[in-house]
């Protein structure tokens, strides 16, 4: 039976749906893999990305709008909106980030963020662009939360939500059960899988498994533009903190997965609609009794980590 909540077009892509352009607003707390979605996403010609928040998280949501404002002066891009938002810093993120979010790389100044809060961005494109707005939420989610709170008929204007968080069926990196970007802000997280609009959950379960070796960084650096060589500088910090966490030297994709799962360059295989509730403490679970449900995607039909390099690395158009 076909999913109404979810159109094909969040699952499969707006390309598969006869082509077009997605807007998108990006929300994250610009670290490592943030950093790496970003860059995902302005190589990608089917995306046309309308502004970025920033919350708190990874690094404060000043700091993720320096690093954000910094990567997009190296990709040459100065039209974007980047608005900060709100939430609390999440203690021990430095461990995994580097101090300023990104590996404790210095970007460029990208001047200032925009006037407007995150939440006032948000609400502002979406009633410019009312059933034409995609969200991808990479990092807690405070801001959606704050705007539902704020402007709850924003759900009737709204094209689709991805959220890149929780471990449903597979452990937590935080708790045993509770993954970072939901346990950052729990309450925001449920009323977000609970709102009335088609939400994507992109979680541990599925982006645990697709990662890149130090062949992929080799791979990235000879990109050889400023932007590619700045990600992979970034990114030892991340093989230095997964690799006694998974044995191997490698990363997990967590929100470049979300950015290609969300725009449709990577399809799901198992992609079921769930009933999901969030506990205070941050864990996802399975709930026939929440109020609504939740696609949740489990595996792709194909490897991620080849996909997300090689978009990374094409020329822009």
């Amino acid at each position: 039976m076909a999913d109404e909540r979810v159109p094909r077009s969040v699952l499969h892509g707006v390309r598969h749906e006869g082509g077009g352009v997605l807007r998108l607003y990006l929300d994250c707390d610009t670290g490592v893999d943030d950093a790496l979605a970003i860059a995902y996403l302005l190589a990608s010609p089917q995306v046309e990305l309308l502004g970025i928040g920033t919350c708190n998280g990874n690094t404060s949501a000043v700091q993720a709008a320096r690093n954000t404002l910094g990567l997009l002066n190296l990709s040459d891009i100065s039209d974007i909106p980047v608005a900060i938002g709100e939430g609390a810093h999440r203690p021990g993120a430095e461990v995994v980030h580097g101090d300023n979010g990104v590996g404790g790389v210095t970007l460029p100044d990208g001047g200032e963020p925009d006037p407007r809060t995150a939440t006032e961005l948000i609400k502002g494109l979406a009633r410019d662009n009312p059933g034409e707005l995609h969200i991808l939420a990479t990092g807690p989610c405070t801001n959606l939360g704050q705007v539902l709170s704020e402007m709850p008929e924003i759900t009737d204007l709204i094209a689709s939500v991805t959220v890149m968080g929780g471990a449903v069926r597979s452990p937590g990196n935080v708790t045993p059960h509770a993954e970072a970007n939901i346990a950052g802000d729990p309450a925001a997280a449920a009323a977000v899988l609970a709102a009335n609009w088609p939400v994507t959950l992109v979680p541990l379960d599925v982006t645990m498994n697709h990662r890149w070796t130090e062949a992929d960084r080799a791979a990235l650096r000879a990109g050889g533009t400023a932007l590619h060589e700045a990600l992979a500088d970034m990114v030892p910090v991340y093989f230095d903190w997964y690799e006694p966490e998974l044995g191997v030297r490698e990363i997990p994709l967590h929100d470049p997965l979300a950015a290609a799962i969300a725009i449709g360059d990577l399809s799901p295989s198992d992609a079921p609609r769930l009933p999901l509730r969030v506990d205070p403490g941050g864990a996802v679970r399975e709930d026939p009794s929440a109020p609504s449900a939740v696609r949740v995607v489990f595996a792709l039909a194909e490897p991620g980590g080849p996909a997300i390099l090689r978009r990374i690395l094409q020329p822009r158009q």
